[in-house]
């Protein structure tokens, strides 16, 4: 930049924009003469390295872009805001009134033909024959007079020639018969190529002709039975000939119209036609069963039956004189026919039982290897000693009906609804124990609650009913474990179906329980006499529940009670013989059932199973002021309790079976019985600890059981014996070594640094303009902010309203000075031509006065 004053400055730069305009003729040098062109802000505090927005604007630069843009869409819209559109009708005729419609949309076709024909003309590629000069350029054959040689070598000869001349004469022009010659040599190139593609077609179609009489096996399906005429010329037929492979093929075709058409598959059924199907199957099987007892013909209708009109059933070459008799009452045997059909269902119905009993065997087939009761075999092994849980069901108090060991009977199809356990006992007094699972899937098929609205009751009444047969069938003197496997899938099916109901006989069988178990605590707990203990069917019972209703769950109306009920019973029973061990070790098995996904702790079942082990295993300790830990153990070395100590002299040889419940608890107490306890607690603690390893406090809980373990006196007592509890003894050390080695010791909070204290002065929200907007209530704040952005969009748009406004006002008095100018330019024209003419109209009677004057003179 040039130095000295200003005024030297400014010549320089005029200088210098004279001599860019000459060259580019941009004026680009006077942007920087304006000093108001920049505004600056300078901030009241500058600090060093920071960027602030908005420190330097260009007002006018902005605010010609601002103008601009108006003027590409307001000022269009302006223009473009009296403006109307249409549709002109150029269409032939439409503002001809002279014209019918007919006339109109006749002579529309007509011009629309011609310019299609127009188009159409020159096109060489129709299958329509092209004429030239009147002529058919298919039936043509020498173009002799159009200079085309029709040889190969002359075609060589002439395209050699052309391409020599094309070589010394590259801007020659074709000639017209040139051109026609190349236009009709294309044409026959087209038209032979066509002849190929059809030729080439039709030979195609010749082989599949040939060829169809190997697609003729996978379109006629042959025929198994010959007609006798084939079978009379059977030499004929052996041997291949000529007319087999020449069939007629509308002969063909017309046998191919009368093939089977394939037919629209059933849809899928509903549930409710489904049970209707089942129970007009059931309904129909039973009076075919009725009539055969009747001894007559299964088969006859319905209304025959209804008129009264027996008919007897016609004798067949195998029935025995003995065996037919003229009595209609006799009976003649169990038919076929529509019995068949429902025995497979009936044989359906007994392998879904026995799928859903594997189900639940397939639970606890880990509890079977570990020596636990559970699965099939603890409901193989539930029984009971006590009679006051069932004490409010009479049928209960009566003995069991003996089953008639002679043939079986056959089965009705249908039955009536039970509406008591009372009713359900007759219905099956002389059923199998196989055949009842049938006859609850029959009862519940005949009277699905589609069918009449008091099913539903019935089936509900149902419910209770098969929950007071399992405890029936599981009472002494001899539990039917099998039959409580089959029966429990009718009975989830119905606790699903209606789980209101359901629940509540659950919770009435609890309550039951509790209150015996109070009786009994309250008869004195060490007492004989008292029953406190649950028996075969209340373990049952809790077996059950456990497999009804999810056990998973943190609060639930029946498993909940369940929960609080074993515990109890863990809890303030005491062990008064080898019966209530064994209860209560089945009580532990079904908290680890409970507890499988859940994973909650149970103190009240690990303290048993350690109790058991100190029961039956011998051990160093004197009393239970001598046991590691915590755990409570009232009845170590009680009288009741030394008797269930295992003698190492009698089972040295002895090894672990898997208990039988039912057996432990009839009270025929042994070595083995004790020594399959001792392996089912040590099982028990097992698993406890495989479920419990992720708890904080696993090394508290388990830390004394190991302890325990390690001290049992077993080395006199068989080799099986001692590598199971070695084994045991060797995973829990496993699991406590891997917890310590996980646990780390507690540290002191990391926190971050203490800042150094400033002393900012302290602004009162409501007057400080500084924190007008750091309100602490987060929901105020952000609406405080919300109304803050729409007070500035509202300032924003009025200001971008304001420069519309202005802009428009703008465009609109530069039109009205456009106008004016135009208009006084037209008056000055206007004026001036007058003015002219008055001058001029002046000049002649100046002259007409200057003649006069002449004229007088003389």
């Amino acid at each position: 930049m040039a130095k000295g004053s200003q005024l030297s400055q400014l010549k320089a730069s005029l200088s210098q924009a004279n001599d860019s305009s000459r060259k580019n003729k941009k004026k680009t040098s006077h942007r920087k003469l304006n000093p108001f062109d920049l505004k600056v802000t300078k901030p009241k505090h500058d600090v060093g390295g920071r960027k602030v927005k908005g420190v330097l604007g260009r007002p006018t630069q902005s605010r010609q872009t601002g103008i601009e843009q108006r003027e590409r869409t307001l000022l269009k819209e302006l223009e473009e805001r009296g403006r109307v559109g249409g549709i002109v009708d150029r269409r032939f005729g439409e503002n001809d009134p002279s014209m019918s419609l007919e006339e109109r949309m006749l002579e529309r076709f007509t011009r629309e033909r011609q310019r299609t024909s127009k188009a159409d003309m020159f096109n060489l590629e129709d299958e329509e024959e092209l004429t030239h000069y009147g002529q058919s350029l298919s039936r043509v054959d020498d173009f002799d007079d159009f200079g085309i040689p029709m040889d190969d070598e002359d075609d060589d000869d002439d395209e050699g020639d052309r391409v020599a001349d094309n070589q010394e004469e590259p801007t020659s022009k074709k000639s017209k018969k040139d051109v026609m010659a190349e236009v009709i040599a294309k044409s026959k190139e087209h038209k032979l190529r066509r002849q190929m593609e059809k030729e080439q077609e039709e030979n195609i179609r010749h082989q599949l002709d040939q060829d169809f009489d190997s697609l003729k096996s996978l379109l006629y399906v042959s025929d198994p039975s010959p007609p006798e005429d084939a079978l009379d010329n059977s030499a004929e037929t052996s041997v291949p000939h000529e007319k087999d492979d020449s069939l007629d093929y509308d002969k063909q075709v017309r046998e191919l119209a009368f093939d089977k058409r394939a037919k629209p598959k059933d849809r899928t059924k509903t549930e409710e036609e489904l049970a209707l199907e089942k129970k007009e199957a059931l309904e129909k099987a039973e009076r075919q069963r009725q009539r055969r007892m009747l001894g007559q013909d299964p088969d006859d209708s319905d209304d025959d039956m209804a008129d009264g009109r027996k008919r007897k059933r016609a004798p067949v070459g195998d029935d025995l004189g003995d065996d037919f008799v003229e009595d209609d009452s006799a009976v003649v045997g169990a038919g076929l026919g529509e019995q068949g059909l429902v025995s497979n269902g009936a044989e359906d119905g007994e392998a879904e039982s026995e799928t859903t009993a594997d189900t639940g065997d397939d639970d606890s087939e880990e509890d079977e290897d570990n020596y636990s009761v559970s699965g099939e075999s603890a409901n193989r092994e539930l029984g009971s000693e006590q009679g006051d849980f069932t004490e409010t069901m009479t049928a209960q108090q009566a003995p069991r009906p003996q089953k008639s060991s002679g043939a079986p009977k056959e089965l009705p199809y249908t039955f009536p609804a039970p509406a008591s356990h009372e009713e359900f006992l007759e219905i099956v007094e002389d059923v199998q124990d196989e055949d009842v699972p049938i006859v609850v899937e029959r009862i519940r098929a005949i009277y699905h609650p589609s069918f009449a609205p008091d099913n539903k009751l019935r089936l509900q009444t149902l419910t209770r009913v098969l929950v007071d047969h399992i405890l029936y069938i599981t009472s002494p003197p001899k539990p039917r474990t099998k039959l409580v496997s089959s029966l429990i899938p009718h009975l989830f099916a119905l606790s699903q179906s209606y789980p209101s109901e359901a629940a509540e006989c659950f919770i009435g069988k609890l309550s039951l329980m509790y209150k015996n178990l109070s009786r009994g605590l309250a008869s004195g707990v060490l007492e004989a006499n008292s029953r406190t203990w649950p028996g075969f069917s209340e373990l049952t019972f809790l077996r059950v529940t456990g497999i009804i209703w999810p056990t998973s769950d943190m609060k639930h109306v029946v498993v909940s009670p369940a929960r609080l009920l074993m515990g109890a019973y863990l809890s303030l029973c005491r062990v008064r013989s080898f019966a209530d061990l064994a209860s209560g070790l089945f009580l532990s098995s079904l908290f680890i059932q409970y507890e499988a996904l859940s994973k909650r702790l149970v103190p009240e079942a690990v303290n048993f199973v350690v109790n058991a082990v100190l029961f039956l295993a011998p051990n160093p300790y004197a009393s239970s002021d001598a046991l590691p830990g915590t755990f409570p153990s009232p009845d170590l070395h009680s009288n009741p309790s030394v008797a269930l100590e295992i003698n190492p002299k009698v089972a040295k040889n002895l090894v672990f079976h898997k208990p039988d419940l039912w057996q432990l608890l009839s009270g025929n107490v042994t070595e083995q019985s004790k020594l399959d306890a001792l392996g089912l607690a040590i099982d028990l603690l097992d698993r406890f600890a495989e479920l419990y390893k992720p708890l904080d406090g696993f090394i508290e809980l388990y830390d004394p059981i190991y302890m325990i373990i390690s001290s049992l006196e077993c080395e006199r007592l068989s080799k099986d014996v001692q590598f199971s509890l070695a084994s045991v003894r060797d995973k829990v050390g496993r699991l406590l070594k891997f917890a310590r080695q996980s646990r780390r010791p507690l540290f002191l909070q990391a926190h971050k640094p203490i800042p150094i204290p400033t002393y900012i002065p302290k602004f009162e929200q409501k007057s400080s303009l500084y924190l007008r907007r750091q309100d602490p209530d987060h929901e105020r704040n952000e609406v405080s902010k919300l109304r803050y952005q729409v007070k500035q969009e509202k300032k924003g748009a009025i200001r971008e309203l304001r420069k519309d406004a202005r802009f428009i006002a703008a465009v609109e008095q530069k039109k009205q000075m456009e106008k004016d100018q135009a208009y006084n330019k037209r008056m000055k024209k206007v004026f001036g031509s007058l003015e002219g003419e008055r001058a001029e109209e002046k000049a002649m009677q100046r002259q007409k006065m200057r003649d006069k004057r002449r004229a007088g003179r003389k």
